[in-house]
């Protein structure tokens, strides 16, 4: 029997997100093999590192403004050459952006080693990012927005403890549709129990004010304090979270809430050009197809694994270079 036919991307133009998260400059590396030999003094030969938008919250604005929506980003740079090309490559990408330029930080980088084994570690240092503050936030476009999405949750400790609350609060005022994303804190392996309780508290207390959570599989059972993904998803939904996006590789993705369940397996990928930012693509999909009730969650799921599986062979490039 033949498969029905996708939806048209037609559906992503017909929404405005706007996205408050991070932006700095990703420099990444090909895949090469892990080993230890990377611990010991020496040099290793690489076949290409690139310069190219980074943060969660600039790439998926970039992913966004190339499938055809009206994207608007909201975030943090330095007073820097680093801070006005980053700025000019995503205005260049057709992302609306709204930026704070302080000159009391530095626009930040990162480091991406891609691994071979489709691993990844990353090496970060992003001052703009970890000073954001509501206060310094323009909201306006808010006011026109259809979904507000939350990225990079974890890195500024003044928007964890309050300023995510009033930025959530604002777009329940303004009647709009809201995302999370629920990434890995980095305090989890180096903080002590009672740190990582309250930052995990600070999130819990938003969930009531969120449509959408996203994340893998690690990520959320992490968060959850468990093994099993059931109980994970089941514990962020009690929690108050109106429903869940998977993200689960190769297996697909997932869309889990009080009323549905589903699962929709990932798009056959014939060769592997792009291994990271494949989470990011698959929730501005989904983002972007929330508000349109005509089409069924499983084809939501299906075109969104067909761009993913897209993505990942390269005929599709979403990430600006800068």
């Amino acid at each position: 029997m033949a498969m029905p036919s996708l939806p048209h991307e037609s559906s992503f133009r017909n929404t405005r997100l706007c996205i408050v998260g991070n932006v700095n400059r990703d420099v990444k590396t090909a895949p090469f093999p892990s080993g230890d030999y990377l611990f010991q003094d020496g040099e290793t030969s690489l076949a290409s590192i690139h310069e190219t938008i980074g943060g969660g919250g600039a790439n998926s604005a970039a992913t966004a403004a190339a499938l055809g929506a009206h994207c608007d980003f909201i975030g943090q740079v330095g007073d820097d050459e680093t801070g006005r090309r980053l700025e000019e490559t995503l205005r260049r990408a057709g992302v609306n952006c709204h930026l704070h330029r302080d000159p009391g930080v530095a626009t930040g980088t990162t480091v991406n080693l891609v691994y071979e084994s489709g691993q990844r570690h990353f090496l970060s240092c992003h001052p703009n990012n970890y000073n954001l503050r509501i206060q310094n936030l323009n909201l306006s476009p808010l006011a026109h927005a259809h979904h507000l999405y939350r990225a990079d949750i974890w890195f500024s400790e003044a928007m964890l403890f309050g300023g995510n609350q009033r930025l959530f609060e604002a777009a329940r005022q303004s009647g709009v549709a809201t995302s999370l994303d629920l990434n890995w804190d980095p305090a989890w392996r180096h903080s002590s129990p009672d740190v990582v309780e309250r930052r995990k508290d600070a999130i819990r207390g938003l969930l009531p004010l969120v449509d959408l959570v996203h994340g893998n599989v690690r990520e959320l059972c992490e968060f959850a304090a468990t093994s099993d993904r059931g109980t994970a998803i089941e514990r962020i939904l009690n929690a108050g979270a109106g429903a869940v996006v998977l993200h689960m590789g190769a297996e697909g993705a997932g869309f889990f809430s009080r009323q549905e369940s589903i699962v929709q397996p990932a798009h056959p990928v014939q060769r592997r050009v792009m291994s990271t930012g494949t989470g990011d693509v698959l929730s501005v999909c989904m983002m972007l197809l929330h508000r349109d009730a005509a089409i069924p969650l499983p084809d939501k799921l299906r075109l969104a694994n067909q761009i993913v599986a897209d993505f990942i062979e390269g005929r599709r490039d979403f990430i600006p270079r800068l």
